[in-house]
C-alpha cells in the first residue's frame, strides 16, 4: 500500500482499537465498510471542503464595505488551507508536486475563459492575474487533491489500464478542446467516444478497510464528476463565479457542464499518473476472497 501520512497512521490505529473493541454483529462487517467508505472519501476531500467553506462565509458573511476584497480575501485563505495542510502532514510534498501542476493548468484556462466570456469574476482585489483572481486556481488544485488522496487512501489499481502515453494524447486533444471549440468544431462528442474506447475495459480495484472492491473505471469518472458538478453549484451560489446565465439572477449549473467535469477526469488521472504509476491490482484480491478479511487498512 502506499504509504500513509503519519496522522492518518494514527487515526489508523485508533480506529482500529476502535473497531477491534466493538461487539460483533452479523451487520457489522457491512457497516464498517460503508462508514470507513465515507470517512476516507470525507478526507479524501478535506482540501475542497475547506475551500468551499469559506466561500460560503465568505458569500453569508464577508463585510461589503471590507479594506481587504472578498477575493484578495479568499485568495489568502486559499493560499492558508494548502499551507496547513503540508506544515500538518496531510499531503506530501510528492502529492504537492501534482496539485501544484493542477494548479497552473487551471490557471491557463481560467485566463482564456474569462477573456472569451464563458464566465466572470467581480472585479475586484489586486491578487489576479487579468480578469482571474489567484483563488481561482486553488478550485482546480482541490481536485487535484482529492485525486492524489483519494488513490492512496484506498489504495487504487487497475485491471486493463490503457498505455500510458495513450491516455496522454487524449487528454491532451480533451484540453486542447476546451479551448479549440471557440474557434472550431467541439469535438467533445468524438472525445466522449474516444474515452470510452480506451478507458472501457478498465476496471478500477480499491479497498475500503478490509475488503476489496471493483469498479469499472469509467463509471467512477462519472461519479466523480458528479460531486464537482454540484460543488460548483454551491460555488456559483455563493458568487466564487458566475456563468453567462447565472448573471441576473443564480440558477443551477448547466447538466451540459458535468460533460466538461467527466472530460477534465482523464486530464485529472493523468496528471495523477504522474505521481503514482497505475498499477494492475494482485492475483490475491482476484483469487483468493478469504485472505481480503486479512488485508490491512
Amino acid at each position: 500500500m502506499r504509504s500513509s501520512t503519519p496522522l492518518e497512521q494514527r487515526l489508523d490505529e485508533r480506529a482500529r482499537r476502535f473497531l477491534e473493541s466493538a461487539p460483533a454483529s452479523r451487520i457489522r462487517p457491512k457497516l464498517t465498510e460503508f462508514v470507513v467508505f465515507g470517512l476516507k472519501q470525507g478526507w479524501a476531500c478535506i482540501f475542497g471542503a475547506a475551500l468551499l467553506a469559506v466561500l460560503m462565509a465568505a458569500r453569508l458573511w464577508y463585510p461589503d464595505h471590507a479594506g481587504l476584497a472578498r477575493n484578495d480575501f479568499l485568495t489568502l485563505a486559499a493560499v492558508a488551507i494548502q499551507v496547513l495542510m503540508v506544515v500538518f502532514k496531510l499531503e506530501t510534498l510528492r502529492e504537492l508536486r501534482v496539485i501544484i501542476l493542477f494548479h497552473l493548468v487551471g490557471t491557463v484556462m481560467e485566463l482564456f475563459k474569462t477573456d472569451v466570456g464563458s464566465w466572470s469574476y467581480e472585479a475586484e482585489g489586486v491578487l489576479r492575474l487579468g480578469a482571474v483572481p489567484l483563488f481561482s486556481g486553488f478550485m482546480y488544485a482541490a481536485v487535484g487533491s482529492y485525486m492524489v488522496r483519494v488513490y492512496r487512501l484506498f489504495d487504487l489499481k487497475f485491471a486493463s489500464y490503457p498505455r500510458r502515453w495513450i491516455t496522454a494524447v487524449v487528454a491532451a486533444a480533451i484540453y486542447l478542446n476546451f479551448f479549440t471549440h471557440h474557434y472550431l468544431w467541439d469535438a467533445r462528442w468524438v472525445l466522449l467516444a474516444a474515452v470510452a474506447a480506451v478507458f472501457g475495459r478498465c476496471v478500477m480495484h480499491f479497498r475500503v478497510f478490509r475488503k476489496h472492491h471493483r469498479m469499472p473505471l469509467v463509471i467512477a469518472f462519472l461519479l466523480v464528476a458528479l460531486f464537482i458538478w454540484i460543488a460548483e453549484n454551491i460555488a456559483t451560489w455563493s458568487g466564487a463565479w458566475l456563468y453567462p446565465s447565472q448573471l441576473d439572477g443564480w440558477q443551477p449549473v448547466g447538466l451540459e457542464k458535468l460533460v466538461a467535469w467527466f472530460l477534465l477526469m482523464i486530464i485529472s488521472v493523468v496528471l495523477v499518473a504522474w505521481v503514482y504509476k497505475p498499477e494492475p491490482p494482485k492475483a490475491v484480491e482476484e483469487t483468493e476472497p478469504a485472505a481480503q478479511s486479512k488485508v490491512a487498512y
